[in-house]
């Protein structure tokens, strides 16, 4: 289970409207599956309007900034613009952090976005709980 702060749900949320139609990514820190900062980063993919992919000296730093600061990454978020809040292939690939939560922000209704958690291990899916206070 998840836990995000309702703030920084709309914040996310925000942030994928804003860039819509390039897909938007970032970092979540905290601990005990609980967020408590976020890190909107660069999408640097050649083709953003389909996928993400984070610049490499960004994500060293920010991964650096949360262990000097005692928390750990909780979770790696992205949007996808046209399509449902779940993994994509692509997003399988990227999947490198077992203990992460990936979240998926859909655009596809364009008023009611939905915003949906998972766990990738070894290529296997599984939906997890976000409780949003």
């Amino acid at each position: 289970m998840l836990i995000i702060k309702k703030e920084f749900r709309d914040e996310i949320i925000k942030h994928a409207r804003l860039a819509s139609p390039s897909e938007v990514c970032g970092i979540l820190s905290g601990g005990g599956g609980k967020a408590d900062k976020i890190y909107k980063m660069k999408n640097t993919s050649d083709k953003p309007e389909i996928c993400y992919f984070m610049d490499p000296k960004e994500q060293l730093q920010v991964m650096k900034e949360i262990r000097s600061s005692g928390k750990e990454m909780v979770g790696i978020y992205h949007s996808h613009t046209e399509s449902e809040a779940y993994p994509s292939a692509r997003d399988l690939e990227l999947a490198f952090y077992p203990d992460a939560y990936y979240i998926i922000i859909s655009l596809k209704d364009k008023k009611n976005p939905s915003i949906r958690a998972f766990r990738i291990v070894e290529g296997k899916i599984s939906e997890e709980e976000i409780i949003t206070k």
